[in-house]
């Protein structure tokens, strides 16, 4: 087998991975959760997260939930995902206790980067992560 042509650890930054599972249909402060912990991030900078639905699933009460093909749940999960420093991650996490709200996470320590620019090049590319 080949020996890849770039080293690509050389070419990728450490970050975390920060996800965050939730109810589709939760609200804070008459927001929709999902939404909240998306605008919450970009308020302190974070430079991208994304939501996705899920199928099917059940949490730490054992309820499982699955979309049918003639009703909608609207108790399906939803993960919230969030690829940044270390320190961006610890902020929303602080903002979440500030709220007080009760939220599963997932960390992990992640590297990553763009495949087809030169590190030189990423600040065109994508906005600055740190």
């Amino acid at each position: 087998m080949n020996e890849p042509q770039r080293d690509w650890q050389a070419h990728s930054e450490e970050g975390v991975f920060l996800r965050f599972i939730v109810h589709e249909n939760r609200r804070f402060r008459g927001q929709i959760l999902h939404d909240w912990l998306l605008q919450e991030a970009r308020r302190l900078g974070v430079p991208g997260g994304s939501a996705f639905r899920g199928i099917a699933g059940y949490g730490r009460h054992g309820v499982l939930t699955e979309e049918h093909f003639f009703e909608l749940a609207n108790e399906l999960p939803v993960e919230v995902r969030f690829v940044c420093s270390a320190t961006q991650a610890g902020q929303l996490l602080d903002a979440v206790e500030a709220a007080e709200l009760s939220l599963f996470y997932l960390m992990s320590p992640v590297r990553y980067g763009i495949a087809g620019a030169p590190k030189s090049e990423w600040s065109k590319a994508v906005p600055p992560m740190f």
